[in-house]
């Protein structure tokens, strides 16, 4: 998608990324019914709710600029543009899979794609976004880097030891806190005394913003306002999005931390909702619209459906690919 700027994006811009938004929250209800039926194993974590947060910080980069999300990773491997068919691969292990199955949800990636990985540890992404800025720099390209993670990340040692670094060094680092509440079950305001996670960017002398994360346009004009900021040689920038995670932490979380009505007033604000009014101010009209939905609805049923046929890998497949 094309970077985007102060000007109000254009309604072909924003229908875009609505049905990209459209495609995450799809991907993500195929996803926990497979699991339902017992059609996939282990885990996963869905992003439900916090779609205008990938897909505004991405829309907002330039193609070659590099991705490093965390656990709650498809929405930022969708929002690049990957083959929703490859990811869904991947999570069923199958060997057209952007990892050829090995890696999962905790460790895709694709570098042709530049993104570096999805990340199972909490914070972990963010010293890999920091080294890969310090590439960049090295090399003196124009490129930066966005590294996502959650409000739990953000009391790690790795956050504080990354922006440090960053800072003093002037990387070229977006760093993206998707903050939506709750760090697995303990709320924000029992975990971190800060009044939030922008403030600490003054803590290192950088740019730290606060934003809605569940108003499209909002992400995307702070997003690409601090990545003018990072291109231009000015370090690194802090960029803390509201959001919130309509499901649990992960797929067996039965949300016993929260409250019912706490999760009917924030999906009273939804992304995709807010962005399908935006579209209507624009002009656009609302058959358009479900035509949207609709076709992105077709998108994730054929990539479950591809990717439900797709090979498994053999037992020497399965051991391939190591070092040693």
């Amino acid at each position: 998608m094309a970077s985007a700027d102060s000007t109000p994006a254009p309604a072909g811009v924003i229908s875009a990324c609505f049905q990209r938004m459209l495609e995450i929250r799809a991907f993500e209800e195929a996803l926990s019914d497979l699991f339902t039926r017992n059609l996939l194993g282990g885990t996963s974590h869905f992003c439900i709710g916090q779609e205008a947060c990938a897909v505004g910080v991405v829309s907002a980069l330039r193609d070659r600029d590099w991705l490093v999300s965390n656990h709650r990773g498809h929405g930022h491997l969708l929002a690049r543009g990957l083959d929703p068919a490859r990811v869904m691969a991947e999570l069923m292990g199958k060997i057209t899979g952007y990892c050829g199955g090995r890696g999962g949800s905790q460790h895709m990636c694709s570098m042709k794609d530049h993104f570096l990985g999805t990340n199972g540890i909490t914070g972990g992404g963010l010293p890999i976004g920091t080294g890969a800025a310090l590439a960049i720099r090295y090399r003196r390209q124009d490129d930066i880097v966005a590294v996502f993670f959650g409000d739990g990340a953000s009391n790690q040692g790795t956050f504080h030891e990354s922006l440090n670094m960053a800072a003093l060094w002037k990387l070229p680092v977006l760093y993206v806190c998707e903050n939506n509440g709750y760090g697995m079950s303990n709320p924000v305001w029992a975990s971190t005394a800060a009044v939030g996670i922008a403030e600490r960017a003054a803590a290192y002398r950088i740019r730290g913003v606060r934003a809605d994360g569940m108003d499209l346009g909002a992400v995307r004009r702070h997003a690409a306002e601090l990545a003018d900021v990072v291109r231009a040689g000015n370090g690194p920038a802090l960029l803390e999005l509201i959001t919130y995670r309509y499901c649990g932490h992960s797929k067996n979380d039965p949300r016993v931390y929260r409250t019912r009505q706490e999760e009917a007033e924030w999906q009273g604000r939804d992304c995709i909702a807010r962005t399908a009014a935006h579209l209507l101010t624009l002009g656009v009209s609302a058959e358009t619209i479900a035509s949207l939905r609709q076709a992105a609805q077709r998108t994730i049923e054929e990539a479950v459906r591809t990717a439900t046929a797709a090979p498994c890998g053999t037992p020497e497949y399965a051991r391939g690919g190591a070092y040693a």
